[in-house]
C-alpha cells in the first residue's frame, strides 16, 4: 500500500494531536517545520512552540526558518521530495511559490465550518457570537485566507460552559481525526475538493488586548459570551478601583437591574453582581492588577466591593 511522504507545518497546541496522529498512522513525516523559539515571561527566556517539543520526542528532524522564502530552507524541503505538507495552525500565509514544492499540494485543517470564520481567530469569534455549534474542516492550501477547496468537514457543538481553551482542545482532536480521514479518503482518489461558497464567507480576524476590555453597556448574555470566547486569550478586563481587574469566568444570572451599566448591585454576601444594558452579570472568578487569580467569594473576603460601586 502506498503511504505519503508528509512535511508537516505547524507551531501552537492546536497543531499537536494532528502530528500525533500522523505519527501513530501509516504516513512518512519527512520533517516538522515551526516557527523560531519566541521570547517570552519577565525574563525574556526563549521558549521553544509546542510543536517542536513533541516533534523532538517523535524523533522527528525540526526546521525552524525565520523567513519561509529563505533559500537554504526552501533547498532543504525540496530535497527532501515531499508528496503533500500538512498544515495545521502554523500561523503564516504561505506564498504559492512554497505549496507548489509538494507533489500534490498542502492540507490544511481549519477549525469552523468553512466558509464560515475564515482567518486567524475563529475559535473564539464562534462562541462571542453566540453560536450553538462549530466544527473543523480539511482543505487544499491555497495563497488566499482560508480560501481553498473544501475536502472534508465535521460539525461539532459548542458546550454552554465551553471557553476558546477548552473549544479549541476538542476540536484539535477531532481535527486529527479527520485529517487521516482525508488522508485516507485521498488516496483511495475517491475525494474531490470543493470550491467554497464566497458568498457565505465570514471573517474571524485577529483579537487584540484591548478587545477584551468590557462595555458594561451590552447585555449580560453577550458579555458572558465573549469572556467565554477571550479565555484564555486575550482575556477580558473592567477597572475597579483604579486597577485592572481580570474577569476569568462569570454568567448572565437573568436578572433585570435598573441601575446603570457597570454598577455592582446588592447580593448575598460573596455576590459580586454587576448591571448590564440589559440585565446582570454574575462575576465568578477574577484577578486583581499583580494579585492571584481567586472566586469572587474568596476575592471579595481581601477586596470588599459596596453596592453602587461603578465598574469601567
Amino acid at each position: 500500500m502506498k503511504t505519503y511522504r508528509i512535511v508537516f507545518m505547524g507551531t501552537g497546541n492546536f497543531s499537536v494531536p494532528a502530528l500525533k496522529a500522523l505519527q501513530e498512522s501509516r504516513y512518512n513525516v519527512l520533517a516538522v517545520v515551526t516557527q523560531p523559539d519566541r521570547p517570552k515571561g519577565r525574563g525574556r527566556r526563549l521558549v521553544p512552540p509546542p510543536v517542536k517539543d513533541v516533534a523532538g520526542t517523535l524523533g522527528y528532524p525540526v526546521l525552524q526558518p525565520p523567513m519561509i522564502k529563505e533559500l537554504r530552507f526552501i533547498d532543504k524541503i525540496i530535497a527532501l521530495d515531499p508528496d503533500l505538507f500538512v498544515v495545521v495552525a502554523y500561523g503564516r500565509i504561505l506564498p504559492g511559490s512554497f505549496l507548489s514544492i509538494p507533489r500534490l499540494g498542502a492540507i490544511n485543517i481549519h477549525p469552523s465550518l468553512l466558509p464560515k470564520y475564515r482567518g486567524p481567530a475563529p475559535i473564539q469569534w464562534a462562541i462571542i457570537n453566540g453560536e450553538e455549534e462549530t466544527g473543523v474542516t480539511t482543505m487544499w492550501l491555497d495563497e488566499g485566507m482560508d480560501t481553498g477547496d473544501i475536502l472534508l468537514s465535521t460539525k461539532v457543538p459548542i458546550k454552554p460552559d465551553d471557553t476558546s481553551g477548552s473549544l479549541q482542545r476538542r476540536l484539535a482532536e477531532v481535527g486529527a481525526r479527520l485529517l487521516i480521514e482525508t488522508l485516507t479518503k485521498l488516496e483511495s482518489e475517491d475525494l474531490l475538493g470543493k470550491p467554497q461558497d464566497k458568498s457565505s464567507a465570514t471573517y474571524a480576524p485577529l483579537l487584540k488586548k484591548g478587545d477584551g476590555r468590557i462595555d458594561w453597556t451590552k447585555d449580560a448574555k453577550s458579555l458572558e459570551a465573549l469572556i467565554r470566547g477571550m479565555n484564555p486569550w486575550p482575556g477580558t478586563f473592567t477597572f475597579l478601583f483604579g486597577k485592572r481587574l481580570k474577569i476569568l469566568k462569570a454568567k448572565d444570572i437573568k436578572r433585570p437591574a435598573k441601575e446603570k451599566p457597570g454598577t455592582v448591585l446588592d447580593g448575598f454576601p460573596g455576590d459580586f453582581n454587576v448591571a448590564t444594558g440589559r440585565g446582570a452579570l454574575a462575576l465568578e472568578e477574577v484577578q486583581l492588577e499583580s494579585a492571584k487569580r481567586l472566586l469572587v467569594k474568596d476575592f471579595l473576603r481581601g477586596c470588599p466591593v459596596s453596592p453602587g460601586t461603578i465598574l469601567g
